[in-house]
């Protein structure tokens, strides 16, 4: 007869709560879809991946497999890892990181041969994929990295959509007045950050509902834009609409890399508000990771008491990162007005601030992350597209359903627990 201490309880409840058999009935439900979608009812044909553009300096041939042979070969490589996370959590109750990483690179590679092969061109190009991937991929990334800002300081933005809603409009009115793209630019990072000081100062200041505060001024940034569009926008003057004709960014090739297969048309063809959102990954990650201002930062999102104990003015540093949160989501609503398209239209960003919230879950808070969610966002959206021009029979609602579908797994906690910073929501009022 065996006897449970007090103090051993709590060991066994850690124990139980570690084993999670979530992921291994995941990726076995995936295997064996691959088996049958793959490899049963996989399409006998070829799928061509064509991987340079004819204007492209160094020419790679176009990548051309077997769809039914790829599909058996990825539905045999899931199956193992599928048995093998099994196995891991029999053992151990953890499952290696790469068995997952490796399973989800698998299955994407098979689900986009599954998906071109069955198409009517039975053919697509990488580089229009990627390229045209940026154009949603870029204001979900500046939103994501508005919302890292704010929340590994303790402040939930929900008030993203409302800030590149705001830099959107205000880029579009003040290059449409001055013929510059550059100040509407400047606007748009100062109209970011006037949302973000209503944000501040009801949610930290006043002590208001985080979340309420975001979602009225979303509504109150798409009404108020609405109605100037209606007054300003649409008023013409000798038959133009004067006020809405921005002056656009234009795109910077860098010598060589530019030229890179892939790659170059993506990263290294930008406008200035694409380089800079690189930049701004890279250096928000080691800011926050690699200095002493990314350190206080996080003990302020953490334990904002502990920080106060040190010297850390807790308030004050979450209303300067709020109000840089802003500005990079003005910044990222200028993208819209100044590089996408050529005029701003009402409630333009079409909600792609609450999917950049969704990316930021997905990434956990990292800036890296967080970018590489905003990816997977951006490459879905336009895959829609893509394949519904190359006569796929697949509904397009149903790929653009996907990556939604993975992050609310990902929250859920089917691949791993989302925890937000510690003090994440909670205001601060010093004693």
């Amino acid at each position: 007869m065996s006897i449970t201490t007090k103090s051993e309880t709590p060991k066994v409840a850690d124990a139980l709560a570690i084993r999670s058999w979530k992921v291994p009935i995941l990726l076995g439900v995936l295997a064996l879809f691959a088996v049958v979608v793959f490899v049963v009812l996989g399409p006998s044909g070829t799928a061509t991946f064509r991987i340079s553009q004819d204007t492209d300096a160094w020419q790679v041939p176009n990548l051309v497999v077997p769809a039914k042979g790829v599909g058996v070969l990825v539905a045999i490589i899931t199956v193992a890892l599928a048995y093998l996370a099994w196995r891991q959590t029999r053992a151990t109750g953890k499952i290696a990181k790469w068995v997952v990483m490796t399973f989800a690179v698998v299955f994407v590679v098979g689900m986009m041969v599954w998906i071109i092969g069955g198409t009517t061109t039975q053919n697509i190009t990488l580089v229009g994929l990627f390229t045209g991937a940026m154009l949603i991929t870029t204001p979900i990334l500046f939103g994501s990295m508005s919302g890292v800002l704010s929340e590994r300081a303790g402040v939930v933005n929900i008030a993203i959509e409302g800030q590149l809603l705001a830099g959107a409009f205000t880029a579009a009115l003040v290059s449409s007045i001055t013929g510059n793209a550059y100040a509407g630019l400047i606007a748009a990072a100062v109209a970011g950050v006037l949302v973000s000081v209503l944000l501040a100062l009801f949610s930290i200041k006043y002590v208001v509902n985080q979340i309420i505060v975001g979602v009225v001024l979303n509504v109150l940034v798409s009404g108020l834009t609405g109605f100037l569009f209606e007054k300003i926008m649409k008023t013409k003057v000798d038959g133009l609409t004067i006020y809405n004709q921005p002056a656009h960014l234009p795109n910077i090739s860098i010598p060589l890399l530019s030229e890179i297969p892939i790659i170059g048309p993506t990263l290294f063809r930008q406008s200035i508000i694409g380089y800079f959102m690189l930049i701004l990954v890279v250096a928000l990650w080691f800011g926050l990771f690699r200095t002493r201002w990314g350190l206080r930062v996080r003990a302020v999102g953490e334990h904002p008491k502990a920080a106060d104990t040190v010297g850390i003015n807790v308030n004050r540093t979450r209303v300067l990162n709020v109000l840089a949160g802003g500005a990079v989501a003005g910044i990222g609503g200028a993208y819209f007005t100044l590089v996408a398209v050529s005029s701003f239209s009402k409630d333009m960003t079409g909600g792609l601030g609450f999917i950049a919230l969704a990316a930021l879950i997905f990434g956990r808070w990292n800036p890296i992350g967080a970018a590489l969610a905003a990816l997977l966002f951006g490459v879905a959206g336009n895959l829609q597209s893509i394949l519904s021009l190359a006569g796929t029979p697949i509904d397009g609602q149903f790929l653009a359903m996907l990556p939604y579908a993975l992050t609310i797994l990902a929250v859920s906690g089917f691949v791993g627990r989302a925890l937000a910073p510690a003090a994440d929501g909670e205001p601060y009022i010093k004693e």
